[in-house]
């Protein structure tokens, strides 16, 4: 059975998925959460790139199935002895679920909403102007109506009000008295757990791998990873959990980081105002560990009553077994909104599934992509480097030439995901002398290399650089490569 990737969608709009991992707990059930083809493109004056694909000499050996292969394309439940009523029915797998719909954000202009819409924000924001004058929001004891803000923005001050006003209502269905409970217990609750002091307070460092921001979608979201994976370590898991002082430091922590995060949004008509959420599962702790089961009920409930439709999507990779049997059982209590926004995908998925949201120079290394981790420094590129992308098929050779026509040093990185191709790199000028340079002798490239090849060459005669990929199996592989030109003087 051939791994898939799917789209769903999440319930009230809860931002717990942003700020907890993945929970055991039926709360959740309540939680938002080429063919190739000598193209010629040019890259500026100074170089031109072709793309070349040609047949290898040797034809592909027929490829074997690990285990490990087999687990990333097929997840089962675990087994257990057939009963006489099981014996006549057929087998099921458990299958990364599925839908046909998949969530699109709704536009938060008031000229695109509907006639009952505009009528019941008209109705919210009469009462929350009574309820600023009445003082109902605030606990000051002055007879002058004190601002209230909310995430960085003045209530009814400017159309950035209308954006959050339209957030409660659609959590609860733009039912105006339901939406108003809910914008009320928010801000006192804001202000008892003394969020303006929070967002400025020192709580460390620790956690800063566990959930982290890096570069936007194609959308313009920012993304959030959150990498419970983290957690196998027993001392930071100690640490973070151990008892209800460090939970309730942790769960400070979480709320500190996505009011920070919310309070770089655009919250204008039109702005970007919600977060692209990945969380990868691998080696996350599974429903056992009572001390994250603790934490988490106590994440939820907060995020869930407190910060409404926020998730623009929710991507899951590394999907264990575990984590689909639970979203079966809760699926049912979900609403298609809330499930539209979900994405699953397993191991082998991870790094074609996130390239439909996000580029690859957007996406970290260590998910498929060219960015570099969050606290590295690369002196070459950054994320603004666009990255092209090549399928090469299999059995098939792959030549990317990038013709130079000034002097200059050109720097490339390229990567072949899930490699086990033979990659080469060679110097070819315009003379009629026939001789090459070897920048990088033909090398069989596997998974446990460095995910991404780097290197340079100071061009002194004008020619061309051929980076060639030899794909002998028979599975297409995606080579992602980016290149720049810097001046030298002699």
């Amino acid at each position: 059975m051939a791994e898939t990737e799917h789209t769903h969608q999440p319930p009230l709009p809860a931002e717990e998925d942003i700020l907890s991992p993945p929970s055991p707990e039926p709360l959740l059930a309540s939680v938002e959460v080429e063919s190739v083809v000598e193209a010629v493109e040019e890259h500026h004056s100074v170089v031109t790139v072709v793309e070349k694909e040609g047949p290898l000499t040797e034809l592909p050996q027929e490829p074997t199935t690990t285990l490990a292969e087999a687990q990333q394309v097929s997840i089962t439940l675990p087994e257990r002895e057939p009963t006489e009523s099981d014996k006549s029915k057929p087998v099921e797998e458990k299958k990364i679920p599925q839908s046909l719909i998949s969530f699109k954000e709704e536009s938060n202009k008031v000229s695109d909403l509907s006639d009952s819409e505009v009528k019941a924000l008209e109705d919210f924001k009469f009462l929350v102007q009574e309820a600023v004058k009445d003082q109902t929001f605030t606990t000051g004891t002055t007879d002058l109506p004190q601002e209230v803000s909310i995430w960085g923005v003045p209530l009814l001050k400017d159309d950035r009000s209308d954006v959050i006003l339209l957030k409660f209502l659609r959590a609860r269905d733009f039912k105006v008295k339901e939406s108003f409970a809910m914008l009320k217990n928010t801000i006192l609750w804001r202000k008892e757990f003394n969020i303006e002091e929070l967002v400025d307070e020192n709580l460390g460092d620790d956690l800063e791998k566990v959930v982290f921001m890096d570069g936007h979608d194609k959308e313009g979201h920012p993304v959030c990873y959150n990498v419970y994976g983290e957690f196998q370590n027993k001392e930071l898991y100690n640490k973070t959990f151990g008892d209800e002082e460090k939970r309730n430091k942790f769960l400070r922590w979480r709320i500190q980081f996505l009011e920070r995060s919310i309070r770089k949004l655009d919250f204008s008509p039109g702005g970007i105002n919600t977060i692209f959420q990945v969380s990868d599962l691998k080696n996350s702790p599974g429903p056992g560990k009572r001390e994250l089961r603790i934490a988490t009920r106590q994440a939820l409930q907060l995020l869930q009553d407190n910060y409404p439709e926020f998730v623009a999507k929710q991507v899951f990779i590394n999907v264990p077994w575990w984590y689909l049997a639970f979203y079966t059982m809760i699926s049912p209590f979900m609403t298609q909104r809330t499930k539209s926004k979900f994405v699953f995908a397993g191991p082998s998925k991870t790094a074609e599934t996130l390239y439909k949201y996000i580029t690859p120079e957007q996406v970290p290394v260590q998910y498929g992509g060219l960015s570099v981790d969050y606290c590295e420094c690369n002196p070459e590129f950054t994320s603004n480097d666009p990255v092209t992308e090549i399928i090469v098929k299999p059995a098939t050779k792959q030549t990317v030439e990038i013709i130079v026509n000034e002097k200059c040093i050109i720097v490339w990185e390229l990567r072949v995901l899930g490699w086990e191709v033979t990659y080469s790199a060679e110097y070819v000028p315009n003379t009629d002398s026939e001789y090459t340079v070897n920048i990088q002798k033909p090398r069989k490239m596997t998974t446990a290399d460095e995910p991404v090849v780097s290197s340079s060459f100071k061009i002194v005669e004008l020619g061309k650089i051929l980076l060639t990929i030899d794909n002998p199996t028979s599975k297409k592989k995606k080579l992602l490569y980016r290149f720049k030109d810097k001046p030298y003087s002699d």
